[in-house]
């Protein structure tokens, strides 16, 4: 027997199978899917098993070493959607796979994980008849009694009488697999629908593929129509994938989820264990399960008979993976949806220009919630003008001030926005104007106080902040804004109330979104500080005003999006505030508060917004009008690199009658030692484009000294 084999090497120099040779004793175990050890030149390698052949005796081959696995990882479904990445991504074979998979069962896992195991402890009721039970005893048998699954470790801890009784036969010892990952929550009633709820999920055909954008406002209720969708589905013995954009999000969703439907949950996302996310594969695996929720890499987990997917806030970026394979989620999805012939739900209460468009003109069909649940209002916004407003301190103007003490009297809550993490962005000489910038990357370091370090938010580069200037001992300035000094700020300004800040540096440590999330809304904290994961889908009852610190941070941003992303962030910031029974104020702090952005998300106008920002787009020949393909050169050398890509330029207009920029330098130009060129193609019709980007990677291929990346429908430029 002869298979062929994928590597786990990433070299697009050798991204085909090689085949092998299967010993007599192991060829019961092979089967299409598996991971096998394989001699690769002077290296052991783990690969994929990609095809059986038979044997061919006039080739010399080399043996296998082992089989890796008893089950198959890759599923007939999972091989070809690889096939399907790979070439819609021009990406690697091989990287196609290793982004499905979790560490663990990924080829180059070397990492083993165990499996976890706990020891239980049963009664034997006949022997038990029969027994005089002592004081101690009987306090271990009531608990048993009261308790469901308990374990060797907890009786240990009551008394050591559990020993005696296992002795005596009257418990008796049972070995489980136990998963890793659990949560406390109670089953709930579910909430009725609202008549405008019930129309939308009557709109929706099961069992028939079709892709639904669902535009509904902030706190329309758009989880409960996800839920009522699923129930139908398992009523209908089929499994559910929910993608959320933020790991913030996780622990809510899956709460309110675990509520309504219990332990047929799993969860995957990037802040589990690599031991949690084993164990939340092997439940989806067997098939424990029958909703999976997690962020973009849990659209490729191997769920069978898939019902419903559903992608809640569509418009995130979190969506599009930034490596290769750079592929979208929601393209993934609409591929598994129509492999299984189910529908595909895309969510947002801001959805992207491109969604919006396509639900206008029926590619996808328009579902609509305009109204929040029990017709509570939307929050009432404000525009302060920075130029122009007095300041009660360096981030907090009077207005914004007086709201907060107002609504903190009240024994409410508010969270604050700022889109910039750290303490300050630059640290300048007040006298020579050095500014400290990373040796690795175009770009400032970022102070972080509470570390005392400088940091870089590109390649992780770090140092100590010097307490003068090292050229010629002045003083040091922090100057520009980030969460860490309003935090600072906020701490002195109100001092009667307790602070919390939730952004990257806050919730690194394992558990922190949980903690930070469940101290907020048990009121521990009655102000909230933070960057985007703060923006969408949490929801705090208690949450009367939403403050933006400084709206321009996004609208400054030197990319065609920039006015898309500030309207969706303001939208979604605000859309926080008056999710009880009371009603809610946002203030929208801005240099430019005639920004049409800014104005349309004051008035909640997305209809307004979509209009204008369509315009602008034909005019310029943007996204939806024409789509984009960003094409980034990457090297050492410098004077190697920019040659290259003049002449890479040359070659594509050579070949192609699309729109072609550039080349221009990337921002930043230089990231972890390496310079970075752009070009970026425009184009409404394919024709010949993938034929002439394969050639172009191609050629490069074997060339080490220059890397080609193409990124379909860059989310950022």
């Amino acid at each position: 027997m002869t298979i062929n084999v994928l590597v786990e090497l990433k070299s697009r120099a050798v991204d085909k199978v090689f085949t092998y040779l299967v010993p007599k004793s192991l060829e019961d175990k092979i089967r299409i899917g598996i991971r096998v050890l394989v001699p690769f030149a002077k290296m052991k390698l783990v690969g994929f098993v990609m095809d059986i052949n038979n044997y061919e005796k006039d080739i010399e081959l080399k043996e296998i070493i082992d089989v890796i696995d008893q089950e198959v990882i890759l599923t007939p479904e999972l091989l070809e959607l690889g096939k399907i990445l790979s070439q819609k991504t021009l990406s690697t074979l091989i990287s196609s796979y290793q982004v499905m998979l979790p560490n663990g069962y990924k080829a180059s896992s070397k990492k083993k994980i165990n499996i976890k195991y706990e020891t239980y402890v049963y009664i034997d009721y006949d022997k038990l008849k029969d027994i005089k039970l002592t004081e101690k005893q009987e306090k271990i048998i009531n608990y048993i009694n009261l308790n469901k699954n308990v374990t060797y470790n907890s009786l240990l801890k009551i008394n050591s009488s559990v020993i005696t009784l296992i002795k005596n036969k009257i418990l008796y010892k049972e070995i489980h697999e136990v998963y890793r990952l659990k949560g406390d929550y109670e089953l709930k009633e579910k909430y009725p629908l609202t008549t405008l709820q019930q129309r939308v999920v009557d709109q929706v055909e099961l069992n028939k593929y079709n892709t639904y954008l669902l535009f509904g406002v902030t706190g329309s209720g758009k989880t409960e129509v996800y839920m009522e969708l699923i129930e139908k589905v398992i009523n209908d013995k089929k499994t559910a994938i929910v993608l959320i954009p933020e790991i913030s999000l996780t622990p809510q969703t899956v709460r309110r989820f675990k509520e309504r439907f219990g332990e047929i949950i799993a969860v995957i996302h990037s802040g589990l264990s690599d031991s949690e996310k084993y164990d939340e594969y092997r439940k989806i695996r067997r098939g424990e399960v029958s909703i999976v929720i997690g962020a973009r890499s849990a659209i490729y987990v191997p769920l069978e008979n898939i019902g419903i997917i559903i992608v809640d806030e569509e418009h995130s970026t979190s969506y599009k993976q930034e490596n290769m394979p750079r592929y979208n989620a929601i393209d993934i999805a609409k591929i598994r949806g129509e492999n299984h012939n189910s529908p595909v739900i895309l969510g947002s209460a801001t959805p992207t220009l491109e969604s919006y468009a396509r639900g206008i003109k029926g590619v996808y069909k328009l579902l609509v919630l305009d109204k929040r649940v029990n017709n509570r209002s939307l929050p009432k916004v404000e525009i302060v003008d920075l130029a122009k407003s007095k300041k009660k301190s360096k981030f907090i103007t009077e207005i914004l001030y007086k709201k907060m003490i107002n609504v903190l009297e009240r024994d409410e809550q508010v969270i604050l926005f700022l889109n910039k993490r750290g303490y300050s962005s630059i640290v300048t000489c007040s006298e020579c104007g050095k500014t400290f910038t990373c040796p690795n990357c175009d770009i400032t370091l970022t102070y972080h106080k509470s570390s005392g370090m400088l940091r870089c938010h590109y390649c992780g580069y770090g140092e100590a902040k010097p307490n003068a200037c090292p050229h010629c001992q002045a003083e040091l300035i922090a100057s520009g804004s980030g969460s860490e000094q309003v935090e600072e700020e906020l701490q002195e300004l109100f001092k009667d109330f307790k602070t919390i800040r939730m952004d990257f540096d806050t919730t690194s440590k394992k558990g922190s979104h949980e903690k930070i999330i469940e101290d907020f809304r048990n009121k521990k904290y009655q102000i909230l500080i933070g960057t985007q994961m703060i923006a969408k889908g949490l929801d705090f009852p208690l949450v009367t005003l939403v403050g933006v610190i400084n709206a321009d941070n996004s609208l400054n941003i030197p990319d065609f999006r920039s006015s898309e992303t500030t309207f969706d962030l303001l939208n979604q910031v605000g859309g926080r505030s008056g999710r009880g029974e009371k009603v809610g104020e946002v203030i929208i702090q801005t240099f430019n508060p005639t920004h049409y952005a800014i104005t349309y998300a004051k008035n909640n106008d997305y209809l307004g917004f979509f209009n204008l920002e369509m315009k602008n787009r034909k005019l310029l020949s943007y996204p939806p009008y024409y789509y984009l393909v960003l094409i980034r050169i990457k090297g050492n050398d410098y004077n190697f690199i920019s040659s290259e890509t003049k002449k890479i330029k040359e070659f594509l207009m050579s070949k192609l009658s699309f729109k072609i920029l550039g080349p221009s330098v990337a921002n930043p130009f230089k990231v972890n030692s390496v310079y970075r060129f752009n070009i970026i193609i425009k184009y409404k019709i394919e024709e010949n484009l993938m034929a002439v980007l394969e050639e172009l990677i191609n050629h490069y291929k074997m060339n080490n000294k220059i890397m080609i990346d193409i990124d379909f429908e860059p989310k950022s430029l």
